[in-house]
This record gives structure tokens, C-alpha cells and sequence, in this order.
């Protein structure tokens, strides 16, 4: 599994409007299931964290394999060591494509396996977009936005080992992993954002 290094996470070198939208839908699906506890994987800049912890009745933790990030909990999606539905929604935002494909279905069977209601993942999508927004006076705003196909190979570049969108990893393969493990009943691609990919899965 990869790791993003913890100076890499500097504002102005990771950081963008485009991200911190990102966080604002992963807040957004977090709050909208009305857990009474989460687990996020993935510790990251901590921006979501920060905000459930300090601006939320709900219990957090997060697990990370990187210690210098400072987790509750150090961990490996890979082997949660956490008791089955311990938690009410667990999340994994960003962090999948940094484990080698075939480690992928695993990954997702234990955040199924610790949750017990909902699984919140979110994943890099490859694919040049298009984008339409329309604002008149008086009108309401209208947006829309869609994918090209371009399905290149992926080219490891010292962090993602696949995307959704490059050749041989389309979203139809993705969704099928996440049927084996639970329902999905919602999946999107901010307007925003259009690299990252949103998926809500329920436990059977």
C-alpha cells in the first residue's frame, strides 16, 4: 500500500478549491446517515475529521497505516482490527486506489465487514470532462457535466496503482465489486470535482 507523505499535504502543493468541494460531499453523505459513530480510513489533511469531531454530536475515529499521520488507530484496510458492525457508517475517501487491484475486493469486504448500516467510498475517476454551468437573474443555476471515454493505460506514478476510467478498470467492474458486499444505492461525480468518483453502499 502507498502512502502519500505528510509534507505532501501542504496547502498550497495538494490543496485546491476542487478538493475542499470534495470534502464538502463527504461531509454532506456523513451527515445525511446520521450515524452515531464513524470510521474514516485514511487520515489525510484531517479537514473532515476536524469538522465531525468539533462540529458533530458523532463519535470519530480514524485508521491509518501511516503512524506519522497520528490515527486513533493504526491499521490496514486490508485487516480492520475492529469487531464486526462496530460502526454506523465507515469511510474510505481517496485511499483504495493507493492498495494493487487485486487487494481492492478485500478492502471493500472489511469495510462492509465493521460497519453496520453504511460504506462511504470515494475514488480517483480518469477521463477528460466536459462542463456546461448556466446562470441567469431570476432563474435557478443549471450545471451539467459528463465524461469523455479515454481509456488509457495506467502508468504507475508512485501512488495510484489504478483509476477508474483507465483501461481495464471501468466503473461497471467497480460496481460490480461493491454488489458482491452490499447494495449501492447511490453513486455520483461532483460537478466540482470531476476526478473524484462517489460511491454509497449499504450493508445486506
Amino acid at each position: 500500500m502507498t502512502q502519500i507523505a505528510k509534507h505532501d499535504y501542504k496547502f498550497e502543493k495538494y490543496s485546491g478549491i476542487d478538493r475542499f468541494s470534495s470534502y464538502a460531499y463527504q461531509l454532506r453523505e456523513i451527515l445525511a446517515g446520521k450515524p452515531g459513530n464513524v470510521l474514516e480510513i485514511g487520515v489525510g489533511e484531517a479537514v473532515v475529521a476536524n469538522y465531525v469531531k468539533h462540529m458533530t454530536a458523532i463519535a470519530y475515529t480514524s485508521a491509518d497505516f501511516a503512524e506519522d499521520l497520528s490515527p486513533d488507530v493504526v491499521a490496514d484496510v486490508r485487516a480492520l482490527p475492529f469487531a464486526d458492525n462496530s460502526y454506523d457508517t465507515v469511510c474510505a475517501f481517496e485511499v483504495l486506489e493507493h492498495l494493487p487491484f487485486d487487494d481492492f475486493d478485500k478492502a471493500v469486504s472489511e469495510l462492509v465487514r465493521v460497519s453496520r448500516k453504511n460504506i462511504l467510498i470515494s475514488l480517483p475517476h480518469f477521463g477528460p470532462p466536459v462542463k456546461l454551468r448556466f446562470k441567469f437573474p431570476l432563474l435557478p443555476e443549471v450545471s451539467f457535466a459528463w465524461k469523455v471515454p479515454y481509456p488509457k493505460e495506467h502508468k504507475w506514478n508512485g501512488q495510484h496503482y489504478w483509476e477508474i476510467g483507465k483501461k481495464g478498470y471501468p466503473p461497471s467492474r467497480i460496481r460490480n465489486i461493491f454488489k458482491k458486499h452490499g447494495t449501492l444505492v447511490k453513486e455520483f461525480i461532483p460537478f466540482e470535482n470531476q476526478y473524484h468518483h462517489f460511491f454509497v453502499i449499504q450493508k445486506y
